[in-house]
């Protein structure tokens, strides 16, 4: 029997055979994660090569977030009853295709266009992919599980965007493209090794289109989901409208430029692994401490950057804005997972929503404020968004509880992932 034969139930601890695939989901997430931001690492290259402002290469990340936003929910709801082994792997080939296209783009507006027939896959990408980690991870470990595959998100701020950074401005933005091009294949082809077969679970199968679509969307009304959709739109608008233009923020605070910049970028990456992984050991025990703390850690240090600083101030209070941010995506789709562990696929949709509005959202203000004049203000208002989402969490004790106990989330986890509940 090979592995995408057996059927996914628990980790298999002794074969490694479902590790296995969560290393290769948290691979293809390196590569949709790096894709997605490397125009900010490449902007001045992209904007010269294509003989474009700056500004307007940032809405790159706005229009490919409208897309992905406004087609999450009806392509998830669409697809319900697909395999999810397979709905992966064809979000992937999607992937693939569109890179390969925007590599070879003649103009800019080809380039936002591949992008945008990218976007379609990511939404669906990101709402299964939190479902099926939970699938093949041991009752009451699904944030745990979370956890190892977001640090392919971290690894991409570690190595994919400053790596493709250093390449773009070495050998020619289309060369970083391609090589992002070349791993999503390779994940596609692992994947296909090393995933177990997933069908859809039994109320998926039996519902019709119809009756998924309007589950989709009346999860929205669900109080705790809107809650943690709300939090994580606010949170997400005030980050990218600052990180999106990290670039002319790192040159006029401390004249980081060039290798400068990727070796930021890198440091910043660096710093968001490390924390990801350590919250890792709590999101399934104490998340709301987790989540608060680091809420105030990225309030603080984004906040820092908004006067003036100078090389050393402004390389720590990056380090810590990047460590603080990457690991709160761990802490909010565990938490989707877990407040609704029999609409997962619906609610994962709306959270990626949620995090797309507030992608695209950022990435608007930011090219409005830098084009006006005021890319100092872009840090002080991602602070003071954290700020908003930090009461917010601390005064939501039922969505983000000081402790969660193993019984809280054990039944409903269990029988999700095939295995009888105790």
């Amino acid at each position: 029997m090979t592995p995408s034969d057996r059927p996914a139930t628990t980790l298999d601890r002794t074969e490694g055979i479902h590790r296995s695939a969560l290393a290769v989901l948290g691979a293809s997430a390196f590569c949709y994660v790096t894709a997605e931001t490397l125009p900010i690492g490449l902007l001045p290259q992209i904007a010269t090569g294509l003989h474009v402002d700056e500004a307007d290469v940032g809405l790159l990340l706005t229009s490919y977030a409208v897309v992905a936003a406004l087609s999450t929910i009806p392509l998830t709801a669409l697809t319900m009853r697909m395999p999810r082994h397979v709905l992966i792997a064809i979000t992937l080939v999607i992937f693939v295709v569109s890179q390969a296209a925007a590599t070879a783009a003649p103009n800019f507006l080809v380039l936002g266009g591949t992008r945008l027939v990218c976007a379609l896959a990511h939404g669906v990408f990101w709402s299964i992919i939190g479902p099926i980690t939970a699938r093949l991870a041991p009752p009451g470990q699904a944030g745990r599980a979370t956890a190892l595959v977001f640090v392919g998100n971290s690894l991409a701020i570690v190595a994919g965007v400053p790596i493709g950074t250093a390449i773009g401005q070495w050998l020619g933005w289309r060369v970083a493209f391609g090589t992002v091009t070349v791993a999503g294949a390779v994940c596609v082809l692992l994947l296909h090794r090393v995933l177990p077969k997933l069908d859809p679970l039994p109320h998926d199968r039996e519902t019709r289109l119809g009756a998924q679509l309007r589950s989709s969307v009346a999860i929205i009304r669900d109080g705790k989901v809107a809650l943690l959709c709300t939090i994580t739109g606010l949170l997400v608008i005030g980050h990218f409208a600052a990180y999106t233009y990290i670039a002319p923020l790192a040159r006029r605070d401390g004249g980081l430029q060039g290798f400068g910049l990727s070796a930021l970028l890198l440091g910043y990456g660096a710093a968001a692994l490390i924390a990801g992984y350590a919250v890792g050991r709590f999101v399934d025990r104490r998340p709301g401490p987790a989540l608060v703390v680091l809420l105030g850690v990225m309030a603080v240090s984004v906040a820092a950057l908004g006067p003036v600083l100078g090389p050393v101030p402004t390389v720590v209070a990056t380090l810590l804005w990047g460590g603080a941010f990457c690991a709160i995506p761990v802490c909010l789709a565990a938490t989707v997972l877990r407040i609704a562990p029999r609409a997962r696929d619906a609610a994962s949709a709306v959270y990626v929503v949620a995090f797309q509005i507030g992608i695209g959202g950022g990435a608007f203000v930011g090219e409005r404020l830098t084009s006006a004049g005021y890319l100092g203000a872009l840090p002080l208002l991602a602070a003071a968004l954290a700020v908003v989402a930090l009461v917010l969490t601390a005064t939501a004790r039922r969505l983000f509880p000081s402790r969660l106990e193993e019984a809280d989330h054990h039944p409903a986890e269990a029988e999700l992932a095939g295995v009888p509940a105790h």
